[in-house]
């Protein structure tokens, strides 16, 4: 097993796992803003008095599910970034859970929730 992370570097990369939970924290905030406190009148900008029409209730409906999953989605990534930093107070961080090789440190700075080193990931993404 090759050398872990320093603690300087522990602490660089807890600063960039915060920036990064913050970043998405205000993504689910914006998508939360702009799909859930809407009326389905105000989403699709209407301001008439008239009724729906059919495909046009289809298409808000369908634009707040794909919100919806785009906001849980980042939810996931919330889930994720905690479990970085519970590495990082371990110690565990930046070690491949499959190799228990270093993850490479500019991986890190790109997704600093990375399970696994580049190679395990290309591995995983061809079973």
């Amino acid at each position: 097993m090759k050398k872990k992370l320093n603690k300087k570097e522990l602490s660089d990369f807890k600063k960039i796992v915060f920036k990064k939970k913050e970043e998405v924290l205000d993504e689910i905030k914006h998508i939360s803003e702009d799909t859930l406190k809407k009326s389905p009148k105000d989403a699709s900008g209407d301001i008439s008095g008239y009724t729906y029409h059919m495909a046009d209730v289809a298409t808000d409906t369908y634009d707040r599910e794909f919100s919806m999953g785009l906001a849980s989605n980042e939810r996931k990534v919330i889930y994720e970034l905690d479990d970085a930093l519970k590495k990082i107070e371990e110690g565990t961080f930046g070690i491949c859970e499959d190799c228990k090789g270093l993850i490479a440190k500019n991986r890190l700075k790109a997704v600093p929730q990375a399970r696994l080193c580049i190679k395990c990931q290309k591995n995983l993404e061809k079973k």
